[in-house]
């Protein structure tokens, strides 16, 4: 079978609900893709930063191999001897009481929604029913109907009403209009992306962040940040927060907690907090199972094993640095922090930001549009210096056959 057999097959029997670029990948290793005709590729979007730690990473492939022959699942029903292990490790490694474990970033999400609102409830004393969360314009935090309805983008929530309620809308990177709205006394929380890459790798001011938070603490409002994509080294840091020194009332991980080998996605949070919720309240049959706990202690030991936050801020300013060099007109601005970057592309020749990821991916490189002219970039943080300079040259060769098409 070629690879436009599988695309037809995806189509005739796949729901339609992505518009993938038509490649169809069947081997990853390291920084690396290949289709099923054997073309090599470099990966720049790493499954929206699941893949930190490369394409089927030995030791983290190794875990997932040896537990899967002894124990995949219990349900939370009984205990598991891998599960207390890990939490302990995860709480350890980023500064917890406790962890809440989950499968899928939007899940986690969701979890942090339902401790924000109880702790509201039982620790702020709002009336119930009466919680609000703050959320960002421009913000993504998944696709379920709760976390669609504080979406500003009409693709991700139109016809898909009547809309979970309880949440305030503020412009990203806007401090005064979230110090007004901290004024209700009926806020329970924030929930903010430290860096908003759907939106096509938003970097917020300096100080924003922590500015944020200061005013959520003068409030008695709980800061949630959801680094599911920013978190686990992408942007330089362990945390996106970390460049403030911001520590979240409660952290949403994802993605990158598995190396890209299974979903896990989890919430953290002190006790203060997560002991609002009581057994029942809350939980997941496969979260937390053995199977996830022993790969994602694997994928948190490759990222300082191997120093992944270090090679990002360190590669990810080389990244940036060539991007700016290339002259092109079709380059209107170049941002990121660490080795979440994107370029944003002005139309040229009647071609978009689209046009600009086909031809990379015939030039071998490959990575998605977001909102039709940003260009994420987002390789695995396994990448070195050499490849980094191989694929801006692939960028550059790419956007100079588009111009003088």
């Amino acid at each position: 079978m070629q690879s436009k057999d599988f695309i037809e097959l995806e189509d005739k029997y796949g729901a339609h609900n992505y518009h993938p670029l038509p490649v169809v990948l069947s081997k990853g290793e390291g920084v690396y893709l290949w289709d099923v005709e054997g073309k090599k590729y470099y990966d720049f979007l790493s499954a929206y930063s699941a893949v930190n730690q490369g394409h089927c990473h030995p030791k983290i492939v190794d875990a997932l191999v040896e537990q899967s022959k002894t124990l995949t699942l219990t349900s939370r029903a009984f205990f598991n001897d891998a599960l207390g292990p890990y939490e302990k490790y995860i709480t350890e490694y980023f500064g917890y009481d406790k962890v809440l474990p989950m499968n899928s970033g939007a899940e986690a999400d969701e979890t942090a929604l339902k401790l924000c609102r109880r702790w509201g409830y039982d620790k702020k004393g709002i009336p119930e029913n009466q919680a609000k969360v703050i959320v960002c314009e421009g913000n993504f935090h998944g696709r379920t109907i709760t976390i669609i309805s504080m979406s500003t983008d009409p693709d991700a929530y139109k016809g898909f009403g009547p809309y979970t309620p309880g949440f305030v809308t503020v412009p990203y990177n806007d401090l005064e209009a979230l110090e007004k709205e901290l004024q209700d006394p009926n806020v329970a929380g924030f929930l903010v992306e430290p860096i908003q890459g759907e939106a096509g790798v938003y970097v917020p001011d300096d100080g924003y962040l922590k500015k944020a938070y200061d005013l959520c603490k003068a409030n008695n409002v709980l800061f949630i940040a959801d680094e599911v994509q920013t978190g686990i080294a992408r942007t330089g840091k362990l945390l996106a927060c970390d460049h403030e020194n911001v520590r979240p009332d409660i952290l949403i991980l994802g993605k990158a907690l598995s190396g890209g080998v299974m979903p896990i996605s989890a919430v953290l949070a002190d006790d203060d907090i997560m002991l609002v919720i009581k057994p029942g309240e809350h939980g997941s049959t496969f979260g937390g199972n053995p199977l996830a706990s022993k790969v994602a202690v694997a994928a948190l030991e490759v990222v300082k094993e191997e120093k992944l936050a270090e090679r990002a801020e360190r590669l990810g300013e080389l990244f940036r640095s060539e991007l700016k060099k290339i002259d092109s007109g079709m380059i209107e601005l170049v941002r990121g922090k660490g080795l979440l970057n994107a370029i944003v592309i002005k139309p040229t020749n009647g071609k978009e930001a689209w046009d600009v990821c086909l031809k990379m991916k015939e030039n071998g490189l490959l990575a998605k549009p977001t909102h039709q002219h940003i260009i994420r970039f987002a390789p695995p943080l396994v990448i070195t210096e050499e490849q980094i300079l191989d694929a801006v040259d692939i960028i550059k060769k790419s956007l100079s056959e588009i111009e003088n098409s």
